[in-house]
């Protein structure tokens, strides 16, 4: 069964072995609003922990989709470059941005678990 772990800055990887599934948490996309366009990473690049691996535009703003890890991007949603509205629908389905084969799965570890999580975001207001 895959984990799913957090980062501060709003990013779930969904890790399973030695991939993870990159996206956007739904705290994010409802702090973004209406998702107008989403800008992938190149499949082969390497990524590095906190390090910006795609860009969403939003109606409001555009912001960096950091990587929550290390890793070399294996996949990406092409779905969302026609139709990055998926993005607010089903940001933890259908809504991933990539998919990447961890360089340093030991990076998993300062991640926070889903109530972990839950409870930054409460911090948040």
């Amino acid at each position: 069964m895959p984990k799913i772990l957090y980062s501060k800055d709003h990013e779930y990887i969904r890790v399973d072995g030695d991939t993870g599934i990159v996206g956007i948490t739904d705290y994010a996309q409802s702090q973004l609003g209406d998702v107008v366009f989403v800008e992938l990473p190149l499949i082969g690049k390497n990524v590095d922990k906190g390090a910006e691996a795609a860009v969403v535009e939003s109606v409001k703003a555009a912001s960096g989709v950091n990587a929550p890890v290390s890793g070399e991007v294996i996949e990406i949603n092409r779905a969302l470059e026609e139709t990055p509205a998926v993005v607010n629908e089903d940001p933890a389905g259908k809504g991933w941005f990539m998919k990447l084969k961890l360089s340093n799965p030991s990076e998993l570890d300062a991640l926070m678990d889903e109530a972990a999580y839950g409870a930054y975001v409460q911090t948040l207001g």
